[in-house]
């Protein structure tokens, strides 16, 4: 899943249609890029909290290729996070079967709720992968369940920068820099886990945590 897995924006090719074969192969397993649970928000058409209440394999009506079948995941919506333009209510997410496509699994046994982001097709529907933010509800920080309300919403015309190695410098007034992994060796650290870049009344962005003093220092940070 994209928080706990350390990816996000998923870069692959999932599908080659070979024509002259007459087949279909795959060429390239799941790659994301590293984001911020803020940019893969902000990149998402549909943000929601949810319970799994089913699964079942589904595929197209024009194609026998074991590729191109989809789990379709029966859900029960709890609160829309973004989307309200797009969708009323949410009934079922689909993902590819297989996790080299990009493919999540989710529990459908025990009524799991989870945050799930995602893209909506042509035909309504709602697809989520790997390189979505999809994580255990319970696995969120507070500070993240309380970002989802609005503080994300806040941020989504600045720009967040990962940084790798040192130096590290800023190239705008609209950017945060992120770096979790300089500091904890992980993208899912706590710039990740309790911090927003919200851009402030002078135009430019921060970070922003709403609650107590952070434990460490990180670079381009002041509270709006």
């Amino acid at each position: 899943m994209a928080m706990s897995q350390e990816r996000s924006v998923c870069l692959g090719l999932w599908v080659l249609l070979l024509l002259g074969a007459g087949m279909e192969e795959v060429v390239e397993g799941c790659s994301c890029h590293p984001a911020h649970p803020q940019q893969l928000f902000c990149s998402a058409e549909i943000v929601i909290r949810a319970k799994i209440s089913g699964e079942k394999i589904v595929s197209p009506s024009n194609s026998s290729s074991p590729y191109m079948k989809m789990i379709q995941y029966e859900i029960k919506m709890i609160k829309m996070f973004k989307g309200f333009d797009k969708a009323k209510d949410i009934q079922y997410v689909y993902t590819p079967v297989f996790s080299s496509l990009c493919g999540v699994k989710l529990d459908s046994n025990n009524k799991a709720g989870y945050l799930l982001s995602g893209s909506m097709w042509s035909d309504g529907r709602i697809s989520i992968g790997q390189c979505d933010l999809v994580e255990s509800w319970d696995n969120l920080s507070l500070s993240q369940k309380k970002n989802l309300n609005y503080k994300y919403q806040m941020g989504c015309e600045c720009r967040i920068n990962t940084c790798y190695t040192v130096p590290c410098a800023s190239t705008g007034e609209n950017e945060c820099l992120w770096t979790d992994w300089l500091l904890d060796n992980s993208l899912n650290g706590e710039q990740a886990r309790q911090y927003a870049c919200i851009r402030r009344s002078d135009t430019t962005c921060s970070w922003y945590r709403g609650g107590p003093p952070p434990e460490k220092d990180f670079l381009d940070m002041a509270d709006p």
